[in-house]
């Protein structure tokens, strides 16, 4: 039997290779394959990357290393081979079995973490539409008071505006809505001689209509305490009845209008402004 170097040398010359084209297949340098080639293995590193040149050399031929391995554990002075456990063969070649699987069992996996991921997003998002919608149609809850109470009148009985309400500002929009059409709260307070003299001396009880032409939140007080607040939707009408003055704070000044027994009240403000306390009808009325 030849040694290690010849027995490489010629599996390589039978492939019709150089060593500078072995060299780029194994990706090991051309010094180190040609000292394989003449046996100086002195040059060399650690026997271990030794046996993995002796592999690289020997796959990129296609051909087993066994025997190159065996020829250089027999050369002089080279420690005895490990004991070769029975089976080696029969796990080596179900190895690419062994691969497919791995492959198989990680493309499921991944599926199984898509389908989920897609779920708990689906779920979110239902629950988030679900919530808004529970938000928009759930009616205002009005605490229980005596017969001068607050009492919401059903927007059907009331006729409606003439002009036409401007769209609904969706509590909850998907996207973010643009800076020109943000609404910024500016305080106003529409006091003075105007609006003193519109809201003649009235005698109570007192009879408060709303009408909202946009969204507007408003939280009305009486004088004894009790209190009511909800945004309501453009095009709806709210009544509220009192022995004593209503306290308002309005949200949207520009999107509703009032009538204080069946006398329009004037116009609060503008689109967007914010009215912190109005007292109707005012003090000394």
């Amino acid at each position: 039997m030849s040694s290690l170097g010849p027995y490489l040398r010629e599996l390589r010359q039978r492939r019709g290779l150089s060593l500078e084209e072995l060299s780029r297949a194994t990706r090991v340098a051309s010094s180190c394959l040609e000292a394989l080639e003449t046996e100086n293995l002195d040059v060399l590193p650690a026997p271990v990357f030794v046996k993995g040149f002796i592999r690289a050399y020997c796959q990129a031929l296609d051909v087993t290393p066994d025997e190159a391995l065996a020829l250089y554990h027999q050369r002089p002075g080279a420690p005895p081979a490990p004991p070769v456990r029975a089976g080696a063969d029969e796990r080596r070649g179900g190895g690419e079995p062994r691969s497919r699987g791995t492959v198989l069992v990680s493309f499921v996996l991944l599926v199984i973490l898509g389908l989920a991921l897609f779920a708990v997003t689906l779920a979110l998002q239902s629950g988030r539409e679900g919530g808004d919608r529970l938000a928009r149609q759930a009616p205002a809850v009005l605490p229980p008071a005596p017969s001068d109470s607050l009492e919401p009148v059903p927007a059907e009985s009331v006729p409606t505006p003439a002009a036409a309400p401007a769209p609904a500002i969706r509590p909850s929009a998907p996207e973010p809505p643009r800076a020109s059409d943000v609404i910024r709260p500016r305080p106003v307070t529409p006091t003075g001689p105007g609006f003193a003299a519109v809201v003649r001396p009235l005698a109570s009880p007192y009879r408060l209509v709303a009408r909202v032409s946009e969204p507007t939140w408003m939280r009305v007080r009486m004088e004894d305490g009790r209190a009511t607040e909800e945004t309501i939707p453009a095009g709806e009408v709210r009544e509220w009845v009192s022995n004593a003055p209503f306290v308002l704070t309005v949200g949207n000044a520009g999107g509703v209008t009032l009538e204080l027994n069946g006398r329009p009240l004037p116009p609060l403000g503008a689109r967007g402004a914010v009215i912190p306390r109005l007292v109707i009808p005012p003090p000394g009325q």
